[in-house]
C-alpha cells in the first residue's frame, strides 16, 4: 500500500484539478504518471479556462503555449 505523499497539503494548493472524484489530488508524482500513461498532461499543465475542458492532450498544451 502507497504512503500518503508528505507533501499533499502544499501540493493541493497549487492543483487546479475541477475533476472532483479525483484519488490523485495533491499526490503528484501518481498524478503525473497516471497522465502521462493516458498520453495526456495533468490539469496544472494548463491555465483554469483550459483545464475546465478537460483537453489535457500534448497538442492543446502545444496550441496554448507554443
Amino acid at each position: 500500500m502507497a504512503q500518503d505523499c508528505p507533501s499533499k497539503e502544499v501540493n493541493l494548493t497549487h492543483c487546479n484539478c475541477t475533476y472532483e472524484p479525483c484519488p490523485r489530488k495533491g499526490k503528484c508524482c501518481e498524478c503525473i504518471q497516471y497522465h502521462l500513461r493516458m498520453d495526456e498532461l495533468p490539469a496544472c499543465c494548463f491555465s483554469d479556462d483550459v483545464e475546465r475542458t478537460f483537453d489535457r492532450s500534448f497538442a492543446r498544451f502545444v496550441r496554448e503555449n507554443g
